[in-house]
């Protein structure tokens, strides 16, 4: 019985979020009320049970009490870089040092770089001039260039911490954020490599595509470089953050425990600090050291958060659905069957991610959902690698984006596409990304 109630709660939050088009917020809040009311919570809690209603608001709570700071920081880093030139000085430079013939190699490292600290979205309306100035240049198929930059920000957006699914991820599994940053960064660029460079190439051999005049027109005025940030300041800015959780993973192993360098490498290795470390920094080195005023840095830093409200409150939301899943017991009942099968919990959390990505066509749900449905697994099976766990779960989350994602229609309008065209291109490098990461991961494992 809870195994059906399980299987009809996913099959309902599919429906509400595909068919009746309920905001993704309000589906997984009336998903997790009627999950817990089929298992039988009691709506308050009691001595005995947690009710329904607290428990959502545990889960709510305790996701977004870490991740809310994380996202707000993380969206201001990324609007330093965006406001200050940063992503163009970078994008540039490594252009250059490529040569025209292997721009849409460059590209991809770009995106890399660039889609660290920022948003999918927002990596790509910051760096699609770029794009277009380049192909109006060089005259090379726009998709041979475009097809690595969206292969690299999706590779980041999925697999790599601080990216908000990604991290709320490592939370729900429990996982090391240094560890996890490190391995997404083994498997990521070789699967961007695979989706970028080597299928872009391929594919814009076959479609070949000019610059939309009307949107070219518009975002490709070429900018005053002497008034650029430099290369290594922006990239060193962009890295700080990842340079200081991989500080406290390197601290676990190698110092030891209770000591004051260890507790200082540990606190100023916590996403949460690093973060504010780096966000601070940049406004210094990205802002006030080149100019800015202190008046305008404040009114980057707050327009940037108005947008992050959405994806905050479906992540919150994920959070709730999977607390519901825990107190319920669903969660520990699923976890008892799929030690039984001896599936591994690798492809599980991948393969549940990727049917709900296919449905919903959302890759944050698909990932929260996924990841608080395997997490009670991962926590009774020995020897899963839970670092790994998050990146199978993210990797399936990227999988077949299709007419029901706001990213596959985002790509079509920007590149002047058909729907056949988006789907050879956009469709098919999601599909690569996913199944190619898989099989890194599953390659990793056996090694870590």
């Amino acid at each position: 019985m809870l195994l059906f109630i399980v299987l009809a709660a996913i099959t309902v939050l599919l429906l509400l979020i595909t068919v009746v088009k309920l905001n993704p917020f309000v589906a997984l809040i009336v998903t997790a009320i009627g999950t817990g009311l089929a298992a039988g919570m009691p709506l308050f809690t009691t001595e005995d049970h947690t009710g329904i209603i607290d428990s959502i608001k545990t889960g709510m709570g305790n996701t977004l009490g870490f991740l809310a700071v994380v996202l707000a920081l993380g969206t201001m880093l990324g609007k330093m870089m965006a406001e200050s030139g940063g992503a163009e000085r970078i994008a540039r430079t490594l252009i250059r040092l490529f040569g025209e013939k292997n721009v849409h190699w460059a590209m991809m490292f770009v995106a890399f770089l660039v889609g660290i600290p920022v948003f999918f979205q927002v990596g790509f309306v910051l760096l699609i001039p770029l794009v277009f100035t380049i192909a109006r240049q060089t005259g090379v198929s726009l998709v041979k260039i475009g097809v690595p930059l969206v292969a690299g920000l999706s590779v980041v957006h999925g697999l790599v911490p601080p990216h908000p699914a990604a991290m709320a991820a490592v939370g729900i599994f429990d996982a090391d954020v240094g560890r996890t940053i490190l391995y997404a960064l083994i498997v990521g660029l070789p699967t961007a490599i695979l989706a970028g460079p080597l299928y872009g190439n391929w594919i814009g051999n076959r479609i070949h595509k000019s610059v939309p005049k009307e949107m070219g027109d518009q975002l490709t005025e070429n900018g005053d470089t002497n008034k650029l940030p430099g290369f290594f300041n922006t990239l060193f800015t962009i890295l700080v953050p990842v340079f200081l959780m991989l500080i406290a993973s390197i601290a676990d192993l190698a110092l030891e425990k209770g000591t004051i360098l260890f507790q200082a490498c540990k606190f100023v290795g916590d996403p949460i600090v690093a973060l504010l470390i780096a966000t601070i920094y940049s406004f210094f080195s990205l802002g006030f050291f080149r100019g800015m005023s202190r008046d305008r840095i404040l009114k980057f830093t707050n327009d940037c958060l108005a947008p992050t409200a959405t994806i905050l409150l479906v992540i919150g939301a994920g959070g709730a659905f999977n607390r519901v899943l825990l107190d319920s017991g669903i969660g520990d009942y699923i976890a008892e069957i799929a030690t039984a099968s001896n599936l591994s919990p690798i492809l599980l959390g991948w393969g549940i991610a990727a049917m709900i990505r296919v449905a919903t066509g959302s890759a944050t749900v698909s990932m929260m959902t996924a990841a608080g449905i395997v997490a009670p697994i991962a926590a009774i099976v020995p020897g899963v690698n839970v670092e790994l766990l998050v990146l199978a779960t993210g990797a399936g989350s990227l999988i077949l984006s299709h007419v029901n994602d706001s990213g596959f229609w985002l790509i079509k309008e920007y590149f002047g596409m058909t729907v056949k065209e988006t789907l050879m291109t956009w469709t098919a490098l999601e599909t690569i990304i996913s199944v190619a990461a898989l099989a890194f991961i599953l390659t990793l494992d056996l090694f870590v």
